[in-house]
């Protein structure tokens, strides 16, 4: 049912926790995980900002999630593909719905923080927004290494 599970990593704990869950379902419904990376332009570029240094390490972070995250789910002998995204405008959860429809994804599986409160106003939450505007599934797996 489930074959084609595109999975948010950002290097956080709930991203890992995400991605645990995901290799169970494929590995259940023999399933491939595609993994998405997205890196967006925060700092507004200023007269001696090195821009291109601040793209160039966001890039290279992202390379490195997308490295740790394949070789979890390798271990396991899932297929798994990854994509790093780039943006200049927008929010990371737009560009996961956008890559789950072009892909085409049967399910997102997102790591939650799970924050309420003035802690999820100030921070945000892309999993909020997948859930809002995607017409694929997605399943919310809770961080419980804070607990």
């Amino acid at each position: 049912m489930y074959s084609r599970i595109l999975v948010p990593v950002d290097g956080s704990s709930a991203a890992k926790g995400g991605l645990r869950e995901a290799i169970k379902i494929a590995k259940e419904h023999h399933g491939v995980i595609r993994l998405i990376h997205v890196v967006i332009e925060v700092i507004p570029p200023r007269e001696g900002f090195d821009a291109g240094g601040v793209w160039a390490e966001l890039r290279e972070r992202g390379e490195e999630v997308l490295r740790e995250s394949r070789e979890l789910v390798l271990k396991e002998h899932i297929e798994v593909e990854s994509r790093l995204v780039e943006r200049t405008t927008g929010y990371a959860g737009d560009a996961v719905i956008e890559d789950a429809g072009e892909w085409p994804a049967d399910l997102i599986v997102i790591g939650t923080h799970g924050r309420r409160g003035l802690r999820r106003l100030l921070l945000g939450s892309d999993a909020e927004d997948i859930v809002r505007m995607t017409p694929v599934p997605v399943l919310l797996v809770r961080d419980q290494s804070d607990k």
